[in-house]
């Protein structure tokens, strides 16, 4: 009987600890942010155009540099390029596509809204970096440039720490 009440006792212990060890886990947030792949410049008038074959394998290629990652979520602008970039990752976790416009972001609400997820963000040269910058809560990142498609921003929050890391992944 003795052994019974001190395994069961256990038992208790290691499943407050487990529950306690997930609630801590639930409170890390893990942004992974990157531009849309390549995108068809051949109308300069075109301001929704949609991805390059280069593009449409670049987005395939972020799928299988994320395979090991579980998201949560996945944000994207309402654009082709930015949609078609975000769909095979967003497919492979089987999960939609949610949308956001960076020019009316809070991003205080936003972090909120994800807090303790994973999620990854597709956007733009100008609003990637910019919106890095605004879950770090300083400003630390630069517009990138039009020919660049391969940055991966990386920020993670907790309770206490923010911290970030810039990967070019090509």
């Amino acid at each position: 009987m003795k052994y019974i009440l001190v395994t069961l006792s256990l038992l208790v212990s290691l499943n407050l600890f487990s529950q306690e060890h997930a609630i801590e886990e639930q409170k890390t947030t893990t942004y992974y942010l990157i531009r849309h792949a390549e995108k068809d410049q051949s109308d300069k008038t075109n301001k929704d155009p949609h991805l390059t074959e280069t593009g449409k394998k670049r987005a395939k290629k972020w799928a299988n540099v994320f395979s090991d990652v579980k998201f949560d979520m996945v944000y994207s602008t309402n654009y082709n390029r930015t949609r078609a970039t975000a769909k095979p990752t967003a497919l492979a976790n089987n999960v939609d596509i949610k949308f956001y416009d960076p020019r009316n972001l809070n991003t205080e609400e936003f972090k909120k809204n994800t807090e303790g997820k994973t999620v990854l963000i597709v956007g733009h040269s100008n609003t990637t970096p910019m919106f890095a910058n605004g879950l770090l809560g300083e400003n630390k990142y630069k517009k990138i440039s039009e020919d660049n498609n391969s940055n991966l921003y990386i920020v993670t929050i907790t309770e206490d720490s923010k911290t970030s890391i810039l990967l070019k992944i090509e």
